[in-house]
């Protein structure tokens, strides 16, 4: 990988981009500024979710962009309160709506459980596959799969599914980097994605990650993108401004030495964001 253009081959053919532009939280009501400024850096992935409230806003910049829609790779979710069958179809038609597209690239379940106190997951994440598999089958999407599913949510579904799962998106970055997970995804053919890359503001004052920002003379975020990098997981890093956009995409001028990614397999847990999939929030 040598730009962030560059792309990795899903375990149905298809090629996704080595980085993505996260979306979580980047709009404010109707502004398109920010995914416009996104655009015109150079980002083509973009990952958004009917959660986020900001599809709309998503294909309106875009339309306005006037760059075709085939050079642009789009991801969306279908949320907690959206899931099983009929309800998933409908939720993705609302997706296509709101981003003015006939189709997705990638669409996701968002979260393998709608509650904790939902007694029978396994069995509603099995019949929105279902609709997933369909609407792939239709030619409607590209490439199916999950975020935040852990192994033993993946198992549930492999014994019963059509098509395997060709994505799982996880909270991944220096300090919660989620090394079961990550393995058992590879060892399925199933490729990673990283939210939240960076970590929290607290990663910035880590001691590790101040130490490697000044040897190699990057930016702290670029420690941490250049580490899901290596691990061949892809970033979904979001910013605001020009400058932090292009910094986020400059990631190939540099290597982090297997002592300095053992370093960061093995650091203390930091940067966590307190959601997980099993537990209650967290709030730090």
């Amino acid at each position: 990988m040598n730009y962030i253009s560059d792309c990795y081959t899903l375990n149905n053919g298809v090629s996704i981009p080595c980085v993505g532009f996260g979306t979580y939280k980047t709009v404010q009501e109707k502004d398109t500024s920010v995914l416009r400024l996104a655009i015109e850096t150079g980002y083509r992935y973009f990952d958004t979710a009917s959660f986020y409230g900001n599809e709309a806003q998503l294909g309106q910049a875009i339309r306005e962009s006037r760059i075709p829609r085939q050079d642009f790779f789009l991801a969306s979710k279908v949320w907690k309160t959206e899931m099983g069958y009929q309800e998933t179809k409908s939720a993705f038609q609302r997706s296509l709506e709101r981003l003015g597209t006939s189709y997705l690239d990638l669409y996701l379940i968002h979260w393998p459980l709608p509650s904790l106190s939902e007694p029978n997951w396994a069995e509603l994440d099995l019949e929105t596959w279902r609709a997933m598999e369909d609407l792939y089958q239709e030619g409607k999407i590209r490439a199916v799969g999950l975020s935040n599913f852990l192994p033993h949510h993946i198992e549930k579904l492999l014994a019963r599914c059509r098509i395997r799962p060709m994505v799982d998106q996880l909270e991944f970055h220096p300090g919660y980097s989620q090394e079961a997970a990550v393995q058992y995804c590879q060892e399925q053919g199933i490729q990673v994605q990283a939210w939240s890359p960076i970590g929290r503001t607290r990663m910035f004052s880590d001691s590790l990650i101040r130490e490697l920002s000044q040897n190699y003379q990057v930016s702290p975020a670029q420690i941490c993108l250049r580490y899901a990098v290596q691990k061949q997981i892809i970033p979904l890093p979001k910013s605001s401004t020009k400058d932090r956009m292009l910094e986020n995409q400059n990631l190939f001028s540099f290597t982090l030495s297997q002592e300095d990614m053992y370093r960061l397999d093995t650091m203390p847990q930091t940067g966590w964001s307190g959601e997980h999939p099993d537990r209650e929030r967290v709030y730090f």
